[in-house]
């Protein structure tokens, strides 16, 4: 019985270091920001599939309106759970590299969704699947190096 309440104690420990509270452990992190990913994911795709199929809105536009839309859920994911550094002190200056970083990750969202649905002839929501992963990969980096990380180190 001991050695199952010391199980129990070490997953709850485990638990609540992964999902509570600010870390620095980048694994940490890098989870979190999947989760919240996945969340704005959601988020996004739905977004997508509902104006571009219910509200008649081109493939290309429905994806920007919707990265947008999933690009707040993940700043506020960013600042409240994901980072526990954040290199800026001035909160606007942080938001504007926030979404200039996100403007990038627009950008390449915009330019994979047409090569792959357009030039590759791929359904827009698979094309969609594809260039999450890929953005997801550049968002995450950026993010890390240029806003939560202590000055300096990179």
């Amino acid at each position: 019985m001991a050695e199952h309440n010391n199980g129990t104690g070490f997953f709850r420990q485990m638990t609540e270091k992964i999902l509570k509270g600010k870390t620095g452990n980048i694994w940490i992190q890098i989870f979190r920001y999947l989760v919240s990913g996945g969340v704005a994911f959601i988020v996004d795709y739905a977004t997508l599939y509902a104006l571009t199929e219910w509200g008649g809105l081109h493939y290309l536009l429905s994806s920007s309106i919707s990265f947008l839309l999933g690009l707040i859920v993940t700043y506020i994911f960013s600042i409240f759970w994901i980072f526990d550094v954040r290199s800026r002190e001035k909160k606007w200056e942080e938001f504007l590299i926030f979404a200039a970083i996100g403007l990038v990750g627009l950008a390449l969202t915009e330019l994979f969704m047409y090569l792959f649905t357009s030039l590759l002839d791929l359904h827009y929501l698979i094309s969609k699947i594809i260039t999450t992963i890929l953005v997801t990969i550049w968002n995450f980096t950026a993010k890390k190096l240029m806003l939560f990380s202590k000055r300096g180190e990179k």
